[in-house]
């Protein structure tokens, strides 16, 4: 039920490369509304083909908030997020505008949503570097294995190759004494901040939305990908930030810079990746009642554009 109370904001999420962008501008066009970046990784410069982010006509057709704000290989957290995205909303709103979030990182739409603070709580420089430096000697399984031994119920929702997360719990654990698993049911109980349509865009036939990553990565390959991660690799960033090395689109080329394997056989690995986290976030998203589910595709075929975004459209 709408709160006429609370500032109303649209989001338009779902797995990586099932249209957000596309529909994202256009709602932002016909209900006068600003976007405002939802993606862990677009917040960093220089990391534009891999992380797939809006191209300078897609950027130039309506204002975009929280892209390119930092170097790539600026530490962030969830906490830092949430404060730059209410800035960004009551700006948004100052003007008479619509914030609409557009992305798949769903941990920082649902912490803007819920009002949670763990990660602010959290953040311990001496900690965070403790951990690298664990991770770098004993590995991912040990690194995971502590997770596991502090907070078996948070691990169980948490991919052991998913690094940053996984360092991410154990921070808290240890800088506040409190099991992540604890602190997110907590923050589950927090009402409602905003009063707020979340679109998730789903597909019945999982096969399609498979062809239209296979077809983004070709494309990305295409525009420069290589040559994208070739610098980076050459400004240390890699070296210097473990989220950027972490991030599907740039190590998987890696064994190809690094002349141990062939362009087409990482390409194939970055396809399957990216997969992976489509599926993840599928997961995510299905999980959340707060979620308006539109399917992209109906009886194996795509929908037109115009339908999805009339669909879309009335939901708010």
């Amino acid at each position: 039920m709408a709160d006429n109370n609370k500032i109303k904001i649209l989001a338009v999420t779902g797995p990586t490369a099932s249209g957000k962008t596309a529909l994202a501008i256009e709602l932002a066009k016909r209900l006068d509304g600003e976007i405002i970046s939802c993606d862990s990784m677009q917040i960093y410069r220089g990391m534009d083909i891999g992380t797939a982010k809006p191209r300078k006509e897609e950027l130039r057709a309506v204002p975009h908030h929280l892209i390119d704000i930092l170097p790539a290989d600026a530490p962030y957290s969830c906490s830092d997020y949430v404060k730059d995205a209410e800035r960004a909303i009551d700006d948004i709103v100052s003007r008479g505008k619509l914030p609409i979030f557009c992305g798949g990182t769903g941990l920082y739409l649902d912490r803007l949503l819920k009002g949670g603070n763990a990660d602010e709580a959290a953040c311990d420089p001496e900690i965070r570097k403790e951990l690298m430096a664990f991770h770098k000697q004993n590995g991912t399984d040990a690194l995971y294995d502590r997770l596991v031994f502090l907070d078996p119920v948070a691990a169980k929702t948490i991919h052991k190759n998913n690094i940053k997360r996984v360092m991410r719990a154990i921070e808290i654990c240890l800088a506040t004494g409190q099991k992540k698993s604890d602190v997110d049911k907590k923050n589950s109980e927090i009402v409602d901040k905003y009063d707020h349509r979340v679109i998730t865009l789903c597909f019945n036939n999982r096969e399609l939305l498979y062809e239209r990553i296979d077809r983004r990565v070709d494309a990305m390959i295409a525009e420069g990908l290589v040559e994208e991660t070739k610098r980076l690799i050459a400004a240390g960033v890699f070296e210097r930030s473990q989220t950027a090395a972490q991030a599907i689109g740039y190590k998987e080329l890696f064994p190809y810079i690094r002349g141990e394997s062939t362009l087409e056989s990482c390409t194939d690995e970055l396809k399957r990746a990216s997969r992976r986290y489509a599926k993840r976030q599928i997961t995510w998203f299905g999980g959340k009642d707060y979620a308006h589910k539109i399917y992209v595709d109906e009886g194996g075929q795509l929908k037109t554009f115009e339908n999805i975004v009339n669909i879309s459209q009335k939901l708010f």
